[in-house]
């Protein structure tokens, strides 16, 4: 049995919700190691939908514990009302079935203020946060002055953290022109949390060990995509953490070796939300398309996601960068009834070919991507089960495109519906 982690290889919005479900019925626990509430999973699970953005995606299976590690940055008032709005769906959530860990960094009320308050100076230099405070939060972290998870259980020492917090805030919120952060009224809001919070808190590197040990299966699951990480993403269009697998191991406590097995999510297709550079983006009806059929919204801010064609340079970029040992292929179904389909097989950057990403900015703005073209197929794989479900077109399409990127395809969804998966490889077998 091997301990699975699953990242994904765009630029989020993969569907990894579905396949972290999937998954969770063959694991025992559930990690999130990373981002904070402005990730979004959407589970449909006997019809009955889920939007999950903190809680990880195992705490819908009963019998699973989900484990929140502290590479997460996390909104206490967000998760309890997450909390909350489950269990009205019928899902029970106690110490038995979810740990937050003790050392994980707190996004408070003057987090989502910045967030929103540098988005309008910005101007045209917008980055297209979700304004969630994700990463003043994350900010504050490196900075050493972050409250953290285990700061609420000490009242006496927790008005010394708050006035360290606001020495760099409130001078800050001056130049801005906004009301500086009273530390008294914070207090309060931090005490009235924390009885909502404290009951799920535990050493979660200790726990995850005690797992490991007794042989349990950890699955290790990810938010956003590869190219939203702070060093290797499209940069300064990306998130705050690290998103490549590596930081499973950093972000919830445990040694490298724990990870045996990286599951890369890749839809048929790409798709992005907010700004930043996206050389296979199509601007016209097929694009169009792509998005209405696929349901392009985003789970937490409702933004449409712009769409283009499957850009296999990104992905096996991806594969490279966290040593992704084999891809969940997404939505095939969006792409049925397509005529052909465009493969974006490698870029052109100021007159010479190029089979990579560039890390500048202006480079990567000026990339154009250089394409293959395939047939495409009419019969519909919606719901498909098996390859022999499949179009014989549909299958050469995924064929060719475990070619480009240089590593093999285990799954293939082709329906919101968890049953609708098609099992090459299972990622807990070794």
């Amino acid at each position: 049995m091997t301990n699975v982690v699953v990242i994904g290889a765009q630029w989020g919005d993969e569907g990894k919700g579905k396949i972290v479900d999937w998954l969770s019925e063959r694991a025992d626990v559930v990690v999130r190691f990373q981002g904070g509430a402005n990730a979004g999973h959407t589970l449909v699970i006997d019809g009955v939908t889920y939007k999950l953005s903190l809680l990880p995606s195992g705490i819908v299976r009963a019998g699973k514990m989900a484990v929140i590690g502290n590479g997460v940055v996390i909104d206490p008032w967000k998760l309890a009302d997450e909390i909350e709005g489950i269990r009205q769906q019928g899902v029970e959530v106690s110490r038995e079935n979810l740990r937050i860990a003790e050392n994980a960094t707190l996004i408070l009320p003057l987090h989502r203020e910045l967030d929103g308050l540098r988005e309008q100076l910005a101007g045209k230099g917008k980055i297209g946060t979700t304004g969630r405070g994700i990463g003043p939060a994350y900010e504050d972290k490196v900075g050493r002055r972050a409250i953290r998870v285990h700061d609420l259980v000490n009242e006496e020492t927790l008005p010394r953290k708050i006035e360290r917090l606001l020495a760099h805030h409130n001078p800050l919120r001056r130049g801005l022109g906004v009301e500086e952060i009273d530390p008294e009224e914070l207090l309060r809001q931090l005490k009235d949390i924390a009885p909502k919070i404290l009951p799920y808190m535990d050493c979660v590197w200790q726990l995850l060990d005690e797992h490991k040990r007794a042989g349990r299966r950890i699955l290790f699951e990810g938010a956003q995509g590869t190219f939203l990480d702070i060093d290797h993403g499209t940069y300064p269009f990306v998130t705050s953490s690290n998103t490549v697998a590596g930081n499973a191991a950093t972000g919830s406590g445990v040694g490298p070796s724990t990870l045996e097995f990286v599951l890369g999510i890749a839809k048929a297709y790409t798709t992005r939300v907010g700004a930043g550079p996206f050389p296979t983006e199509l601007n016209d009806e097929i694009g169009q398309r792509i998005g209405e059929r696929g349901r392009e919204f985003g789970t937490v801010t409702g933004r449409a996601r712009r769409c283009g064609w499957f850009d296999a340079v990104l992905v096996r970029q991806a594969v490279k960068n966290s040593g992704v040992d084999g891809i969940a292929f997404t939505k095939l179904d969006v792409l049925d009834g397509l005529d052909e389909l465009k493969i974006c097989v490698g870029y052109e950057l100021d007159g010479e070919r190029i089979d990579r990403l560039p890390a500048g900015q202006g480079a990567q703005a000026r990339v154009k991507p250089i394409y293959e073209t395939m047939p495409g197929w009419q019969e519909s794989t919606y719901g498909a089960r098996s390859w022999n479900d499949l179009p014989a077109q549909a299958v050469k399409y995924i064929r060719h495109i475990e070619e480009l990127i240089e590593c093999p395809i285990t799954l293939v969804s082709t329906s919101p519906e968890r049953e609708d998966t098609i099992l090459v490889k299972d990622p807990f077998e070794d």
